[in-house]
């Protein structure tokens, strides 16, 4: 892996990371919206991550040296939670069925904080990452002067 191709790899575990936390901060915010039908519920949203590789296949199975060559993260895609709505009875809310039952999104907000935190923490690490290979440069920089 040369060493340009850290801000590479970090680059896109910060895009990764920042889209991360704005699904978890959507999350948090319709955590108690209410909607009509069950159709209409916000169900909660989640990033799909998968790794995007450089060059080839072989290239992809090991580099001269023989350890795996990472090219960064990519976004797959955002995948809507699928376990059940959880139902409240509330028969005087404006939203409740004819039973009287309110449906609410399926966020859990303190699982999402905790994303919320795992999130914060893994960019912070990307940018110390693109900060330690801006360093490394500065210093190879400097390598052949006297």
């Amino acid at each position: 892996m040369s060493l340009l191709n850290i801000f590479n790899v970090s680059g896109s575990g910060l895009s990764a990371q920042s889209l991360r936390m704005n699904t978890i901060a959507s999350n948090i915010a319709n955590a108690e919206t209410t909607a009509s039908s069950v159709g209409e519920t916000y169900r909660a949203r989640h990033p799909v991550f998968v790794s995007e590789q450089d060059g080839s296949f072989s290239s992809f199975l090991s580099d001269s040296a023989g350890a795996a060559q990472g090219g960064g993260v990519q976004v797959a895609g955002i995948i809507e939670d699928q376990a059940p709505l959880p139902k409240r009875y509330e028969p005087h809310h404006p939203m409740a069925d004819g039973e009287g039952y309110v449906t609410y999104p399926n966020v859990n907000v303190v699982e999402e904080m905790a994303d919320m935190i795992s999130a914060s923490r893994a960019y912070q690490m990307n940018a110390s990452m693109m900060e330690s290979g801006k360093k490394m440069m500065e210093r190879l920089l400097t390598i052949g002067q006297v």
